[in-house]
This record gives C-alpha cells, structure tokens and sequence, in this order.
C-alpha cells in the first residue's frame, strides 16, 4: 500500500568533499557545508507523492533491489524511458517503460521476467512515476 509523504522538511548537512571509493576524506574537514532538505530533493509534487516498497529482484539491473523504498509522482506523465509503477490485473508492479513503433512494454530488469506488451486484453494502467529510489545499509 502506497505511503503518502507530508510536507514536512528534513534537512542535514552537505559536506564540501567528494567521497571516492578507496580514498579517505581529510579528518581536518568540518560539517562547514550548506544545508540540503532530503524532501525538497525528493519530492516536486507533494500532493501526489507516495512512497512505496520494491519487493522481489525483477528491477535489480536497474538498481532496486527487494526492500528498497521508491518515490514516486503521480504527477509526471509517464513517458518512453521512465520507470513507472503500474497496476497489471490489480497489482502494482514497477517496470522501465519502454515505447517504439507504436507498441508499449513494460520491461524488468531482470532478464529472466518477460516483457509485459500493454495490450487490450489487459487491465494495465500506468499509475506514477519513480523519481527516486531510497536504500538502506543499516540500521
């Protein structure tokens, strides 16, 4: 079930280095860096902003993995290239959206997940769009 996401600002510091794998920032630099909110960052259309969990591996080549968190609007239109939440027969389902000569599929990124072809013949709607996708490593 979708989880509607409030207004409400969350802020944290943005240090002034570039993290590189393998090399350590300097100990001598500070939290000196502007102030980024996370929401702002996140979320263009509040109102029609929801968060919801990834389960399963057919996104994985696309870098959502099962428990990830994805934002997504309800506002964009979906288009050509996208990855998009979309309800197949009830379901919500998230897949890269993919659109030539006329033909819509639904691809996961996971090889071994069929295409699905939007056809007649199915109840499919494209219901938002993935802005973003939140992990966690820890807790």
């Amino acid at each position: 079930m979708p989880v509607p996401i409030t207004a409400s600002s969350i802020t944290l510091s943005l240090l002034d280095c570039a993290v590189h794998r393998g090399i350590t920032p300097s100990t001598a630099q500070d939290f000196s860096g502007k102030q980024l909110d996370i929401s702002a960052l996140l979320v263009e259309h509040p109102q029609s902003t929801c968060l919801l969990r990834v389960a399963g591996p057919s996104m994985q080549e696309y870098g959502m993995v099962d428990g990830d968190l994805i934002v997504v609007d309800r506002a964009i239109q979906a288009r050509h290239g996208h990855i998009v939440v979309a309800i197949v027969d009830s379901e919500f389902t998230v897949k890269y959206l993919y659109q030539a000569d006329g033909v819509t599929h639904l691809k996961a990124g996971d090889p071994s997940c069929p295409d699905i072809v939007l056809k007649d013949e199915y109840a499919i709607e494209i219901w938002g769009v993935v802005t973003s996708c939140i992990k966690r490593f820890s807790k």
